[in-house]
């Protein structure tokens, strides 16, 4: 059960802190790698900034203020009405309040705010999955009371994104569920069967769909096509490579105004390896891991199975976003759309991010 008030501890400031370090280190490194781009297209070299502030920082505040002064518990009853919006937003980017963009349905437009539903999707599915697998032991052991319904709960949520389509957001939110389920208790074989239904699916949707297959194919033959279908990931290693052990200083990119493609979402990490070099580069690793170790720290001592659960999913996606972000610019997985945490332009990935933050910390109050 939840402490009360007066046995309340303080935060986790070493968490606050990291949390900090990246929220201020991804404006600085946005502010560059927009800034030319902004000029250009808008005649405002922080147009970008300006944005992701007014859109992504500051309802990311409220969010986090919420998470962190509301009791996790109300997150736990909620989390199913949660989970039915977000599911509702997926499907509405179908009608009229959808609109697309970069070749894709995943955009919804309320009262003249455009916003990515499946982001929030990651926050609501998360909240949901730990508080189902919190309520009843059965549900973690048993095929049929846990394994069957944990699978259908993930198909009703990933399918609409599949549509979008999203394969990368279907993938990071099918992980980092599996590694909530595998935290609470639930059996290698009943896990091993949701993963090899899922890979078998993953497969059928690369050899279906043209772009997915292209992808997975100008990773493996990355020379192939370089004016053409591998020209983004050839310019992004370029960037990398460019910047050698100490970079070329900050705001100094060559890459990111006429070569490299989308710098301030997919490919931003390059230009932070380019200014940066790679001890900068490994240093922003370096907070990333910390991020998730101490998150993972938190975990450990929360005081009850759906806390520990929800601080578990939220690190996970958090990390395991930025994991695959930098392996794909950097040519070590298949080249994907998916932005980096607390750095890529994004208004909404950084509101919920910040929000999942803003719980994390409240349940290190109670740990």
């Amino acid at each position: 059960m939840s402490k009360s008030l007066s046995q309340r501890r303080s935060p986790d400031y070493v968490f606050i802190f990291l949390l900090t370090v990246l929220v201020v280190f991804g404006l600085v490194m946005l502010t560059s790698a927009s800034s030319d781009v902004a000029k250009v297209q808008y005649g405002n070299s922080f147009y970008y900034l300006t944005h992701q502030i007014l859109f992504g920082l500051l309802p990311g505040l409220v969010g986090f203020l919420l998470g962190v002064f509301l009791d996790y518990k109300i997150w736990q009853k909620i989390s199913l009405y949660l989970l039915i919006v977000g599911v509702a937003f997926l499907l509405m980017v179908f009608t009229p309040l959808g609109y697309q963009a970069y070749g894709a349905d995943r955009w919804l437009r309320i009262a003249g705010f455009g916003f990515q539903p499946s982001e929030f999707v990651k926050l609501a599915a998360i909240l949901y999955v730990a508080s189902w697998l919190s309520k009843a032991s059965v549900r973690r052991q048993r095929f049929r009371e846990g394994t069957l319904p944990f699978f259908i709960i993930l198909i009703m949520v990933v399918l609409p994104i599949i549509l979008q389509p999203a394969t990368t957001t279907v993938v990071l939110i099918v992980s980092s569920t599996l590694i909530m389920y595998l935290i609470a208790g639930a059996k290698l074989k009943s896990l091993a069967f949701i993963v090899i239904i899922g890979v078998l699916a993953l497969a059928l949707l690369i050899a279906v769909t043209p772009y997915r297959f292209q992808r997975v194919f100008s990773f493996l033959h990355p020379s192939s096509d370089t004016l053409g279908k591998t020209y983004q990931i050839n310019q992004s290693l370029i960037a990398i490579g460019s910047g050698g052990a100490w970079g070329v200083g900050y705001g100094r990119s060559t890459t990111k105004l006429h070569y490299l493609p989308e710098p301030t979402g997919d490919s931003v990490f390059a230009v932070i390896a380019e200014e940066l070099g790679f001890v900068g580069s490994v240093g922003f690793i370096t907070l990333f891991l910390l991020f998730v170790w101490r998150g993972i720290k938190i975990a450990k001592r929360a005081p009850d199975l759906f806390s520990q659960l929800a601080v578990v999913g939220f690190v996970s996606v958090i990390g395991l976003q930025a994991f695959v972000h930098m392996g794909a610019v950097s040519g070590l997985l298949p080249f994907t759309g998916i932005p980096l945490p607390f750095t890529s332009y994004g208004g909404t990935a950084l509101a919920v991010f910040l929000t999942m933050s803003g719980i994390i910390v409240n349940i290190s109050r109670r740990s």
